[in-house]
């Protein structure tokens, strides 16, 4: 299984390092390989909100086909106007089984026109302008992740890890995302 995560400069730690964390931890448990990789517009190392400095395995130009993509949130406004992101992201996802958003990267799908009339939801200060930006989704508040046939959005930072441990339990079984949280030490499910 090949994972991607988007991630770029002003990306959320957690939105990038928790997904990152379940599929790592998971594959401990399971004989079928999981590779795991940060995908960035290019090689260049990514800047998060916080300041963090992350090397991208891959560029956008250059990566293995995904099974799942995950496009993290954060501050999402200015490569939201990048063409080239847009357009990666459309080809990429049109050839990915799963797709999935933490946060405020459901902005980036909607962007490129790719969810139009599917169930999300995104961080609680964001939904209004999700509503209003993009009339034609149908967005959910007060709930962790949404799951719309091969499309996941979860509602901010935190809520990625949530949602990526209901993703191991949808491709894995409930045993594995189980044992993954425990591993983790994280208090799942959550009500």
């Amino acid at each position: 299984m090949e994972v991607g995560i988007f991630i770029y400069d002003g990306a959320e730690c957690l939105d990038f390092c928790g997904p990152f964390e379940v599929f790592n931890t998971a594959k401990r448990f399971i004989e079928t390989p999981i590779n795991v990789s940060l995908v960035a517009p290019s090689h260049v190392p990514v800047t998060s909100r916080g300041g963090m400095s992350v090397n991208p395995h891959y560029s956008i130009y250059s990566h293995p086909k995904f099974d799942l993509l995950i496009v993290v949130g954060g501050l999402h406004h200015q490569i939201c106007g990048d063409h080239n992101v847009l357009n990666w992201l459309a080809e990429t996802a049109n050839h990915t089984s799963q797709c999935a958003s933490v946060c405020t990267g459901v902005f980036l799908y909607a962007e490129a026109g790719l969810i139009d009339g599917k169930r999300v939801t995104t961080h609680w200060q964001d939904i209004d302008d999700l509503k209003e930006q993009y009339p034609s989704l149908e967005v959910v508040e007060d709930v962790r992740f949404i799951m719309d046939q091969n499309f996941t959005s979860s509602a901010g930072i935190s809520a990625g890890i949530d949602m990526s441990l209901e993703l191991v339990k949808k491709r894995f079984g409930q045993s594995i995302a189980r044992k993954t949280a425990t591993q983790m030490d994280y208090d799942w499910p959550r009500d």
